[in-house]
């Protein structure tokens, strides 16, 4: 654990201040995995760390863009399976494009970059499902929001990170006046 959180910070993935997360609600610290795997090394070391944690009957990593991408294809490398991501449309459900498919009771790992409230992963879920896959892992490099499971499945992580989270109308560096960002992909 300690590697991993020592890789992420020396990456300048770990930040500080006061964000505005996907949920809505405020943060004084975000995970950025984007800047930890940037580094192809960093990437293939912390896909091989996840996929050990993985059943190794697994047959297709799913992740969700733009955040799991590079890290679903790393633990699907490591584990020698196919690899598919999903994406959201113009209207901002999640989708399968580009001729990718799911084989009818495909044994799928969902993996992520961060998992804060499992709302992406969540969506991820009811895709692979309803194109026949059959849910049997989930994993990310940062557990952000010390969720333990996802409709019933574990969630394998390397690193849990508990940051301060605020409703907006609570936040106090709201109201001490601190500017916000506004980081993620959510809305890419």
């Amino acid at each position: 654990m300690q590697n991993i959180l020592d890789m992420l910070k020396e990456s300048g993935a770990i930040l500080e201040g006061h964000f505005k997360l996907s949920s809505g609600n405020h943060s004084d610290k975000y995970v950025q995995c984007a800047s930890v795997l940037k580094n192809p090394k960093n990437a293939e070391t912390l896909g091989k760390e996840i996929a050990k944690k993985l059943p190794n009957d697994i047959e297709l990593v799913v992740s969700p863009a733009m955040g799991g991408v590079i890290i679903g294809h790393e633990v699907a490398k490591a584990l020698g399976v196919d690899f598919i991501f999903t994406e959201r449309d113009e209207n901002g459900d999640m989708i399968i494009k580009r001729n990718f498919n799911i084989e009818k009771n495909a044994k799928v790992a969902i993996i992520e970059d961060v998992i804060t409230t499992g709302k992406s992963t969540k969506e991820v879920i009811e895709l692979v499902e309803k194109n026949h896959g059959i849910i049997y892992s989930l994993g990310c490099i940062v557990n952000r929001g010390n969720i333990e499971e996802i409709k019933d499945v574990g969630v394998k992580y390397l690193l849990s990170i508990n940051p301060q989270i605020y409703k907006p109308e609570e936040c106090p560096m709201c109201k001490n006046g601190v500017d916000i960002t506004k980081p993620g992909s959510r809305n890419i």
